[in-house]
């Protein structure tokens, strides 16, 4: 079939691009135009017309791709037009109406770029992260897994594997004879380097996720302490409901930030404390939940009313900034509770010394985003199948013996098809479904 969508934002705009790939991509063309097809890759004002017929749509500009020289394999053209509704529903109407044309899934015209072996399936992804990169470091990385040195690097593990296990298969089709010493050494110093670089690369902390997903910021801590207040300011709007009613936050409320170019997911939680109410209860519940899984937590608490609880206590870990709030109701000293902690004194009410949270929160932003290898995991699929790699590479240095020469061969089969899978040399539809069902419609 021959697929269309609208590849440029919904709405109305200046100019909208409606993009055909497939057999039918002539036809299409030549359909609408009336005319010829135009000459490839040069931009040709041509008027479009309702299929088949002189009822003018549109006047604007057409780029023909003949296949297999285009972004999808496929021929593939590209209609811009005026942005307005009207025209961009006429346009698909009029394409609808030729034969064995239909509008696009999500992802397909990146589906069949890398079905028809334009891309592989890193690259494929990375188009997606850059589509929907709102930060200057998930642009960068996207960008960096664009240019294929992470797809090198999977593809050297996976060629070198390969060719151990074309040794060891070669001793199983010739058991009398004996492999030569030099390739026995060769094949362990192989398999173990591949190993060792394996486990370093998944020793990342995690990194390229952070930056692709955005890094977890959890804000807890017990009822009228300014959660919701300090969320209201980092966001710079009213994203939760303030309130001097205690338990006014039952459920999670998340917002998405760009503090200076680092991705940000900041959440505000339910306040905890001892509750007989069984839909707070839940909700400190899921706070205590959301704290686990953050990658830096804001223990905010009053300078006034110390609600500091054994549970907070627990939770001021290394990856944690306890944040004393309201110091504008304190007269003289403060509470030396809050001494031995390392903690930031600030009013959210006056707009006192909030510079220096977000200072702190900043910095610690940093030292998570800094790294001086290069990122090669953005996403947990790629993680998990590195993980499942390792397991099978392990069993295999665990068999010494002849006689486990099969079991061995199968264990390196089975590490070379996680690593294929990463790259997507290995042909899982379900898999393939799930990556780019997540993309937009026309891309």
């Amino acid at each position: 079939m021959t697929i269309y969508a609208l590849s440029s934002g919904p709405g109305t705009s200046g100019i909208a691009v409606i993009r055909v790939s497939g057999k039918n991509t002539t036809e299409v063309i030549k359909r609408l135009t009336g005319t010829s097809l135009p000459k490839p890759r040069m931009a040709t004002l041509k008027k479009f017309n309702k299929s088949g017929g002189k009822k003018l749509i549109d006047e604007g500009v057409i780029l023909w791709f003949p296949g297999p020289n285009s972004y999808t394999g496929e021929d593939l053209a590209e209609f811009h037009v005026h942005g307005s509704r009207a025209v961009i529903k006429a346009m698909h109407l009029a394409i609808s109406k030729i034969k064995n044309c239909r509008l696009a899934e999500p992802g397909e015209f990146t589906k069949r770029a890398f079905q028809n072996g334009r891309i592989n399936l890193l690259k494929a992804e990375s188009v997606a992260d850059l589509i929907s990169a709102e930060t200057e470091i998930q642009r960068k990385q996207a960008l960096e897994i664009m240019s294929g040195k992470s797809s090198d690097k999977y593809n050297s593990w996976r060629d070198k594997l390969l060719k151990i296990l074309s040794h060891i298969e070669a001793k199983i089709d010739f058991p009398d004879e004996d492999l030569p010493k030099n390739i026995i050494n060769e094949i362990q110093k192989k398999s173990s380097g591949v190993l060792k670089e394996i486990k370093k690369a998944l020793n990342d902390q995690k990194v390229g996720e952070r930056i692709r997903e955005g890094f977890k910021i959890a804000i807890l801590g017990p009822p009228n302490s300014g959660k919701s207040s300090l969320l209201n300011y980092l966001s710079k709007r009213d994203v939760a409901i303030v309130s001097e009613i205690a338990g006014t936050t039952r459920d999670v409320i998340e917002t998405h930030l760009n503090l200076d170019g680092y991705p940000v997911i900041a959440s505000d939680t339910a306040g905890i404390r001892n509750s007989k109410n069984e839909i707070e209860k839940k909700g400190i519940k899921i706070a205590l939940k959301r704290a686990e899984d953050a990658d830096l937590k804001l223990i905010i608490v009053s300078a006034k009313n110390v609600g500091f609880t054994a549970l907070l206590k627990k939770l001021l870990t290394k990856n944690a900034i306890l944040v004393v709030n309201k110091s504008d109701l304190v007269k003289g000293k403060l509470n030396n509770k809050f001494k031995k902690y390392d903690h930031v004194l600030i009013s959210i009410k006056k707009d006192l010394n909030l510079n220096k949270l977000i200072l702190k929160i900043k910095s610690k932003l940093k030292n998570k985003f800094t790294t001086t290898e290069e990122i090669l995991i953005t996403r947990e699929r790629h993680r998990q199948n590195l993980i499942n790699c390792v397991q099978h590479l392990e069993k295999f240095h665990n068999k010494k013996s002849a006689e486990d020469f099969d079991k061995a061969a199968e264990d390196l089969r089975l590490a070379t098809r996680h690593l294929g899978m990463i790259v997507g040399k290995v042909d899982v539809e379900e898999l393939l479904g799930s990556i780019f069902n997540d993309f937009c419609i026309g891309k």
